[in-house]
């Protein structure tokens, strides 16, 4: 996706097994952002991230949504374990991932793989993006979306 782009068409299921248009979404601002996989050390933290910042963020009218290959069960399961309220939503055909352009070549202890490429894109509430976060800070992830969105605002 690039800057300008419209949110894609497309229908996922979240970790209760709701189906989630993401175009049904705009008329807020919106953040989709990618992850590797549930329950592991930096994609804990980036959605811990989020969840401490939720009421911040429903302040200023912000919607986060986070999706992953993962199943709806294994999504379940993490939302769970680390109370989570926000959608988790599941793409294991990888439509979602491929629409963003978020899956490719990954190197990880000098090998390479294919896989997520954690990024965030950030949409305004007529659901044009408007900012892509490369390299999401995973501990502070809802403090640099609010400073972004805050940023765009102001000028």
């Amino acid at each position: 996706m690039k800057i300008g782009e419209s949110i894609p068409a497309l229908l996922l299921k979240d970790q209760h097994d709701s189906e989630i248009k993401l175009r049904d979404l705009t008329g807020k601002k919106l953040v989709v952002y990618f992850y590797p996989k549930d329950d592991t050390p930096g994609c804990t933290a980036q959605a811990c991230s989020i969840q401490a910042g939720e009421k911040l963020l429903m302040e200023k009218d912000i919607t986060v949504i986070g999706i992953s290959a993962d199943s709806v069960t294994s999504h379940k399961k993490f939302s769970t374990k680390y109370h989570l309220s926000f959608p988790l939503l599941s793409d294991p055909e990888k439509k979602a991932i491929e629409a963003f352009g978020v899956w490719g070549p990954k190197k990880f202890m000098g090998k390479t793989y294919d896989g997520i490429h954690r990024k965030s894109f950030l949409f305004d509430t007529s659901g044009t993006l408007i900012h892509i976060i490369e390299k999401p800070d995973t501990k502070n992830h809802a403090e640099e979306i609010l400073d972004i969105f805050t940023k765009i605002q102001s000028t």
